[in-house]
């Protein structure tokens, strides 16, 4: 299906022109002299894309762009002027453009504005689709991913999260494993029930046993009231047990016992309580490691470790750095209320290059600074820590930018993202198409790019 743009414009050569190489591109062109025949116009061709004047009889550019943006709020909208100042853009930004262009202008700037705008839009569409799969996963912090690597762990926890065996997480700090057991729990029978979490390594080992067991009143120095404990506040649901390595090691007995038989004992009671809970652990460490060195029981390492999933680090899965930017620039665009659309290509490329040894909490960290200090409608290198910008020699994967490369990144992602698009429709490249929100000819084109099979 061929993208539709209208054009607005009182400049009728400038109209004729644009129409005339958008149209020989492949797309669906409308045209409009001014704000009403715009609006006129939006309903009947549905328009995906509008480029708008600034300057126009009636109605001004920046007056009509929150009134399109309500009618068609899917569009994307780009502006255009020959009045072009860094404020202009800035608040073109503010009442809901994507781009500005600042006249005169070729007509092939226009179309390369279009296309950033359309790759960036097909992305989340794909990503969207990857989204649906996991549809319950995890609320506000949806699951990014398009690379191999993390599709197949998405899958792992989505057939685990039907059964109640215990899940070990395993991976780097950083990496999501609480997004991952939010995911777990969400898509489980025991959605309806409560997720409690718990960092081992967080609490005090004197305080650690009630947090997880409970007491009762007078147990000890300070027990004024008698305590539930987490274990007993999932009851029916799941419990998280972030940093299970940490766990000192008279607990882990106690908690194999709670494993095993299923009940707990509140400190300072006789009566154990039944609890049926489904255990998710996570832990940056070895287990296997710690079990080799006497620090952790090798007994409740098998009860853990069922369902093992190995979470990857993000500089494994470089694939993922433009869908993860995108994700966090609509989150931190929308809560600091800046008008930052997008990243330029020097400063994306530098991000999917970095060796992120914080995972993805480091990028997240990363984008929000960035949003905070962005003084343009995009963020560029200047805006990046220097850490990013300059690495230390041999942080990154190759010294020739191999792995690195954002092409590579954006073709695997490509490519992975239309593989699961024909899954997903049974090989019917019409629907998958539709999904991709690509014409037909162009999934034609892409598979015999990237030599894909049905």
């Amino acid at each position: 299906m061929s993208q539709r743009v209208l054009i607005v414009d009182d400049d009728e050569s400038l109209r004729d022109s644009l129409a005339l190489v958008l149209g020989a591109e492949g797309f669906e062109v409308a045209t409009a002299a001014d704000g009403a025949q715009a609006l006129a116009r939006l309903d009947d061709c549905a328009a995906d894309i509008v480029l708008c004047d600034l300057r126009m009889p009636g109605q001004d550019g920046l007056e009509l762009l929150p009134e399109l943006a309500r009618r068609r709020p899917e569009a994307t909208l780009i502006l255009m002027s020959a009045y072009g100042t860094e404020e202009l853009a800035l608040e073109a930004m503010r009442r809901g453009a994507y781009d500005y262009l600042a006249k005169p202008f070729q007509p092939s700037e226009a179309l390369l504005a279009i296309r950033k705008a359309t790759e960036r839009e097909r992305l989340r569409r794909a990503n969207q689709l990857l989204q649906r799969e996991v549809e319950r996963a995890v609320g506000e912090r949806p699951i990014v991913a398009a690379s191999e690597r993390m599709i197949a762990v998405l899958e792992l926890i989505e057939r685990a999260a039907e059964f109640k065996a215990t899940v070990l997480l395993q991976g780097e700090s950083g990496t999501g494993k609480e997004v991952l057991a939010r995911a777990i729990h969400a898509q489980s029978p025991r959605r309806a029930e409560s997720f409690v979490a718990v960092n081992c390594g967080a609490i005090p080992e004197a305080l650690l046993e009630s947090e997880l067991f409970g007491h009762a009143k007078g147990a000890f120095t300070g027990a004024d009231r008698a305590r539930r404990g987490l274990f007993v506040e999932a009851d029916g649901g799941s419990l998280f047990l972030d940093e299970v390595g940490e766990l000192p090691l008279p607990l882990q007995v106690k908690l194999l016992r709670v494993l095993q038989e299923e009940e707990v004992r509140p400190l300072g009671e006789s009566k154990s309580r039944s609890v049926d809970v489904r255990v998710i652990a996570a832990t940056a460490r070895d287990l296997g490691s710690e079990v080799a060195a006497g620090r952790f029981r090798e007994d409740l390492f098998y009860r853990l470790d069922v369902l093992r999933v190995e979470v990857p680090p993000l500089r494994e899965r470089r694939e993922d750095v433009p869908l993860l930017v995108d994700h966090f620039l609509a989150q931190f665009r929308g809560a600091l209320g800046k008008p930052v659309r997008g990243i330029d290509e020097d400063a994306l490329e530098r991000l999917v290059a970095h060796h992120w040894p914080g995972n993805v909490r480091e990028l997240e960290n990363v984008i929000e600074r960035a949003v905070i200090l962005a003084s343009a409608d995009q963020i560029g290198l200047r805006d990046l820590p220097a850490n990013v910008v300059h690495p230390e020699p041999g942080a990154g994967a190759d010294a020739d930018g191999g792995e690195l490369s954002l092409r590579r990144a954006r073709r695997a992602a490509e490519i992975e993202v239309i593989r699961r698009a024909l899954r997903a429709t049974g090989g019917n490249r019409t629907h998958a198409a539709r999904i991709l929100a690509i014409s037909h000819r162009a999934l034609l084109y892409k598979l015999k790019e990237y030599e894909i099979r049905d």
